[in-house]
């Protein structure tokens, strides 16, 4: 999950909706234009196609019903894909990253020198730098361009997802998101109710970023639905 520090949107009408089939595209974009902290993944990763494979082909194909949109003066300008079935995640992700790793072995000699470092932490430092979660729980991922990341679109978002969890029997919701010394991301969902878990460096931002990046989890007790509704 990508969330930079919030920023005072201009003055314009939003709108949170579930996804729709239509907006597969849309998403997809999105996810590549916020995947290197917030801005286009291109200076990491040059392969759109399979970086949108990787991060949402489950949630818009397998668990669409999970997923909103942010829409600002009618354009799709940020999402939160949601996941309730999270053994089912797994097993979708272990076929398709075996599909997803046969790409990229055909790919890579085509790749530049950012792109191939990139695979190389995939492979040998990626698993090692994720953070736990908690294995059996809802789970979400959460991405807006600079013009959405103000904070009453970014909570009507979110509200919208963990209501959606809590009238569907949920007990519990986690995301992972990077942090680091000049952004208030963790702050940000802490004020929505969220405790931080447990955080880790991220090596591959090293020699792109000049200072050190964190993936954070965060997760959120939902069993209490009016001291919920109370935090608005």
């Amino acid at each position: 999950m990508s969330s930079r520090s919030a920023q005072t949107a201009p003055a314009a009408s939003f709108l949170i909706r579930k996804y729709r089939p239509s907006d597969r595209e849309t998403v997809r974009w999105l996810c590549c234009e916020t995947g290197f902290l917030g801005q286009p993944i291109d200076p990491v990763f040059s392969d759109r196609e399979l970086f949108a494979d990787f991060l949402t082909n489950y949630y818009t194909d397998r668990e669409p019903e999970s997923a909103f949109l942010l829409e600002i003066d009618g354009k799709v300008r940020g999402y939160l894909l949601g996941c309730r079935f999270p053994l089912r995640n797994q097993l979708s992700n272990f076929f398709q990253n075996f599909r997803l790793g046969v790409s990229v072995m055909k790919r890579y000699p085509r790749y530049n020198a950012a792109s191939r470092r990139f695979i190389h932490w995939m492979l040998v430092n990626a698993w090692r730098e994720v953070p736990a979660s908690p294995r059996r729980t809802a789970h979400f991922h959460l991405n807006l361009l600079a013009d959405a990341r103000g904070i009453s679109g970014t909570r009507a978002l979110i509200d919208a997802y963990l209501q959606y969890l809590h009238e569907r029997g949920e007990k519990k919701v986690y995301g992972q998101m990077v942090s680091f010394a000049n952004r208030r991301g963790e702050k940000m969902f802490q004020r929505y109710g969220f405790k931080v878990l447990n955080r880790m460096e991220i090596t591959k931002y090293r020699k792109l970023h000049p200072e050190p990046v964190y993936l954070c989890t965060v997760i959120k007790d939902l069993e209490n639905f009016s001291e919920f509704k109370n935090e608005k």
